[in-house]
């Protein structure tokens, strides 16, 4: 009975490779040899990938933070973020610096250069020492960044050939992305104060530019407040005015009933003393060079800047507090979502996904060639 199903068998598989042989060299080159050479990758030399998903998002200080699934899946409002930070994150993750951070000792190398590892699949370099732009090529091809825009969730997936590796990578990749963001926060933290404080130190300058010029010109001068004094001898020649009239009443009584009357010398000496006096206070106060009038257009513009000065000396302090309580209480940090994962399997390669693709690839050139050669025989025909 055995030997029965052996000759069936074997004549089984000798028809089915007669059969196979009868469709022509087209069939066994295009169909036969790349699927029997998937079979043989796939199943016997292929090695196991293993991959470590971890997801995060940028948190910003502006937004409070929501709680609860659905709120994650909002997005912005949970995020809060900066575009900017996130870019950089997402960036820096597939960058140069990152993997001279995570290759200082040679790790990256010697993790994927194992000889365990299929030669398809493995670091290697044909001339030799590995290139820092060879492990660049290679391990940007390991590493993929993706966020989901409606809920602005960083994925981060990392592709390696055991489990430990891949965990540590990804962790890794996390850690330095915390300490970028940290870099970026300590620099627009001292960049806002640094700033600020400037614009103080520019602004105490000034004022004290000002407030020298002032007091200069009051020195120089003798005048404290043009306008002030001015008030005061304008009061003046208002009292010495009313004098005046009373005095020139008095001399016209005098005149009129009693010409020959002592007082009317002395009358008349006192009145001419006081119209100089009034034309004296009168020409201080304007109508010459050295008036008060021509001093205050100079006064009023050295006092003006001086106010200036001190408002923006004001403005800048209040500035410089408030840069300061903001990067005391500003921040955008990495929040984890999901813990780098550490597979207790490999996911890829997809072997039999692999062949049957390569079998399905093949049949479609099969066809194709097909047609084209019979085309090209009936065109010679």
């Amino acid at each position: 009975m055995d030997d029965k199903q052996g000759n069936g068998l074997v004549s089984t598989l000798s028809g089915f490779v007669r059969r196979v042989l009868s469709l022509g060299p087209v069939f066994i080159c295009a169909v036969v040899v790349p699927t029997t050479c998937a079979v043989v990758y796939f199943g016997l030399i292929a090695s196991d990938i293993y991959v470590s998903e971890s997801r995060f998002v940028i948190r910003g200080p502006n937004k409070a933070p929501s709680t609860g699934l659905a709120s994650l899946l909002k997005g912005t409002d949970f995020a809060g973020l900066s575009g900017g930070e996130n870019f950089a994150v997402r960036d820096y993750v597939t960058s140069r610096d990152a993997l001279r951070a995570l290759n200082d000792k040679g790790q990256i190398a010697e993790i994927y250069s194992r000889p365990q590892i299929d030669p398809l699949n493995r670091l290697s370099s044909w001339h030799g020492a590995l290139t820092n732009e060879e492990v660049f090529r290679y391990f940007s091809k390991k590493v993929s960044v993706e966020e989901e825009s409606g809920s602005a969730i960083t994925t981060l997936r990392v592709r390696a050939y055991t489990a430990k590796d891949v965990h540590w990578i990804n962790e890794r990749l996390l850690q330095l992305s915390e300490s970028l963001v940290n870099r970026l926060n300590d620099r627009s933290r001292k960049d806002l104060v640094r700033y600020a404080e400037r614009d103080v130190a520019e602004a105490k300058l000034r004022a004290r530019d000002a407030a020298l010029a002032l007091s200069a010109y009051r020195n120089r001068e003798r005048i404290i407040d043009p306008e002030r004094q001015a008030s005061v001898s304008l009061q003046m020649v208002s009292k010495l005015q009313d004098e005046l009239i009373a005095l020139r009443t008095q001399l016209i009584q005098f005149e009129s009933f009693a010409p020959q009357n002592p007082q009317v010398p002395v009358l008349k000496k006192r009145i001419a003393s006081l119209t100089h006096e009034i034309e004296q206070q009168v020409s201080g106060v304007a109508g010459g060079q050295g008036s008060l009038a021509n001093s205050a257009v100079q006064y009023q513009r050295l006092s003006l800047e001086n106010q200036f000065a001190d408002r923006m000396l004001t403005g800048a302090l209040a500035s410089l507090e408030l840069a300061q309580n903001d990067a005391r209480r500003q921040q955008v940090y990495v929040e984890r979502i999901v813990e780098p994962s550490q597979p207790d399997e490999a996911v890829e390669p997809k072997r039999l996904k692999g062949i049957f693709s390569t079998f399905i690839l093949g049949l479609v050139a099969w066809g194709v060639l097909t047609m084209l050669l019979a085309a090209l025989k009936e065109h010679q025909d």
